[in-house]
């Protein structure tokens, strides 16, 4: 009897024990689900700045809040880069060749220039740095004694809708004899992919040869071996003038501009945010930023307000 009482004690405790979780934690779970899908559909506002009127939008707010969808995911980069940084862990211990500074009893550092071919279209701005080099002490003619190459052919411009594209890169690198899949090797580059990407991939592969690139990305910079070198346009001089001398007590500097920009501004792509916002420096006195929509066979396609503006300055 007793057992008996005891099984009906248990099976109470049992049923009680459901009928809590049911009422209790699946009535929690079902409040807890509504409140959640009542917060998803909250619209969230974007903050109202203070200094709203002077920070002009340049896309609508309906633009901001939606997701396009062909934003490429951060794997997908990764996968692109890996492709075109197939030596991404190249240091100089690890892929530089010392034993070659050390030929023929010289201990020293020299550059071999590779001689051009005679269709090969060399620009101004690459001209002027392999004459710097050939011009210099470090410079010679025998490729035996040197310690790093340099190639004759102009990888400034990798853009291939740039008339200084140069084609079939990869085919005649191979063909170097002292090529060594670019080991001791140093390419220039200023410019790499096309509108609107602008991915950094040259167009050929370089290797394990080192990169004086200019706006290298952080996430490819290989330190110790690649160079981060300033974008520099055609009319830069080859040799600069007098030597400069630092005078005493000149804070602020004695000069009329501290910054100065004029550029191309992308209305569209990668480095279209950042160029859009250096309107908000310029002041016309000691900043000055000027720029230009006229980027593009269809740039009229996407020009805001300010481009009609920002083209005459320009021009002007």
């Amino acid at each position: 009897m007793q057992a008996r009482k005891k099984y009906v004690l248990l099976g109470l405790c049992a049923c009680c024990w459901l009928l809590l979780f049911y009422w209790g934690g699946g009535v929690q779970l079902r409040v807890l689900r509504l409140l959640t899908r009542h917060r998803g559909e909250v619209v969230r506002f974007w903050p109202n700045w203070t200094d709203r009127a002077f920070l002009p939008r340049y896309a609508h707010l309906e633009e901001l809040q939606t997701d396009s969808g062909i934003a490429e995911s951060p794997r997908q980069r990764r996968q692109a880069w890996s492709a075109i940084y197939k030596d991404s862990r190249c240091r100089m211990e690890t892929c530089f060749d010392f034993s070659r500074c050390r030929r023929r009893g010289r201990e020293g550092f020299r550059v071999y220039i590779y001689p051009s071919e005679k269709n090969d279209r060399v620009s101004e701005s690459y001209r002027k740095i392999l004459t710097s080099i050939a011009e210099s002490r470090y410079y010679t003619t025998d490729p035996r004694e040197a310690c790093l190459f340099v190639l004759g052919i102009d990888t400034l411009d990798r853009d291939q809708l740039s008339g200084q594209f140069v084609q079939n890169v990869d085919d005649r690198i191979r063909g170097y004899p002292l090529w060594n899949d670019g080991r001791n090797h140093l390419i220039f580059n200023l410019y790499s992919g096309t509108w609107p990407n602008y991915t950094e991939d040259l167009g050929f592969n370089i290797g394990q040869a080192m990169l004086a690139k200019a706006s290298l990305n952080t996430e490819h910079f290989r330190p110790g071996f690649d160079i981060s070198i300033p974008l520099f346009s055609k009319d830069h001089p080859q040799k600069g003038g007098e030597r400069g001398w630092l005078v005493r007590n000149t804070v602020p500097p004695r000069r009329k501009y501290m910054l100065m920009f004029k550029g191309k501004r992308y209305l569209t792509g990668i480095g279209s945010d950042t160029r859009n916002a250096l309107h908000h420096i310029h002041n016309g006195k000691d900043i000055v930023s000027l720029t230009t929509c006229k980027h593009g066979k269809d740039w009229e396609k996407h020009k805001d307000a300010r481009c009609d503006h920002d083209n005459l300055e320009y021009e002007r």
